[in-house]
């Protein structure tokens, strides 16, 4: 028994030593219907309980966890270093992103979490994981979605964060935008709407201490060629390109290159997007700003692995999502992660 704690401690330690600081790493990630098994009859989530269509029991969602696990560790273990700032959307509460982060793997990235629980009908929700030794919290919020002409109408919120890396000021926010139910077209003005109020938030904050480095992450719903993120969020596809009170999107040129995050009826889509400030993109201010993907001519990164990707029937080369309808499917998520390195 000695030497079997002895062993582990070892172990434990070789991860911490490993694990370096920088370049720092900031994912975004769709858990695609992370819902617990206990039926809230405040919301509705029957669909994800023993007794619903999916028969969703505690052998599943240990399947699921034990998935996550995988990816986000295979995420850090990419640099040898775990994410300082994850977002995560389509997350029922606070219980199961605890649980993810209680798993083996990830107990040594000793995150904290940010969660606010929203006014979706069904529940879900968006939210944050950090690094406290990197990401220097100072305080959160949850700010509503309002869609003008309609009171009434409820949708994930968005949650934010602020802070400090290196004793440089920063801001970030993880939404999930409304769907494209009823078409795209027809739901177009819900995004508008998303990007108008996701702007005067990041206008907001830099106009109150133009220093703040500011990151906008989530699941929007759009390509990152639409017009809800490229006019809404004055998002520039190059660095070269922005200018004071711009952001930059390098999931532009990703989208423009034929690359993508989920796919719908045989084409690739880039609803998940990293954003940044101004200042995070060119420098203009402090010393930490976004950097190149490796040696690559991208800014942003799409992670994928083999074991992420279906492999044969109707939906081969897809994600590997969790369900197919009411079949489970024990895959991971229908959205690949993104994520962007920020060093100076």
């Amino acid at each position: 028994m000695k030497k079997i704690l002895l062993t582990g401690l070892f172990a434990s330690l070789i991860v911490v030593a490993c694990f370096a600081q920088k370049p720092y790493k900031v994912v975004f990630y769709n858990f695609e219907n992370l819902f617990d098994t206990i039926n809230d009859p405040g919301v509705l989530d029957e669909e994800f309980t023993p007794e619903g269509p999916k028969k969703w029991n505690t052998a599943k969602y240990t399947k699921k966890l034990g998935n996550l696990e995988r990816v986000l560790f295979d995420i850090a273990a990419e640099d040898k270093d775990f994410p300082v700032v994850i977002g995560v959307s389509e997350i029922e509460n606070r219980s199961v992103m605890e649980d993810v982060i209680a798993q083996p793997k990830l107990t040594h990235g000793n995150y904290r979490i940010v969660h606010y629980d929203s006014p979706d009908a069904r529940g879900v929700d968006v939210g944050f994981y950090y690094r406290p030794d990197v990401f220097k919290l100072e305080g959160s919020a949850a700010i509503p979605f309002k869609m003008p002409g309609m009171p009434n109408f409820k949708t994930r919120d968005f949650v934010t964060m602020w802070g400090t890396i290196e004793n440089e000021p920063f801001f970030f926010l993880v939404s999930h935008w409304p769907s494209r139910l009823g078409g795209k077209e027809a739901s177009d003005p819900k995004r508008l709407a998303a990007a108008s109020q996701v702007k005067h938030i990041v206008d907001s904050v830099t106009a109150a201490n133009p220093a703040t480095k500011v990151v906008v992450m989530g699941d929007l719903n759009d390509d990152a060629t639409d017009a809800s993120v490229v006019e809404g969020l004055s998002a520039k596809g190059k660095i070269k390109d922005v200018k004071a009170g711009d952001m930059f999107n390098p999931f532009i040129a990703l989208l423009k290159a034929g690359y993508g995050t989920l796919a719908y009826r045989d084409a690739w889509n880039l609803f998940d997007n990293i954003i940044v400030s101004e200042n995070l993109a060119t420098g203009s201010t402090g010393e930490l700003k976004i950097q190149p993907v490796g040696k690559s001519k991208f800014y942003g990164g799409i992670f994928r692995r083999p074991y992420m990707i279906q492999k044969e029937g109707q939906y081969k080369g897809y994600p590997l999502r969790t369900f197919v309808g009411n079949d489970f499917q024990g895959g991971f998520s229908d959205h690949f992660p993104v994520y962007i390195y920020i060093a100076k």
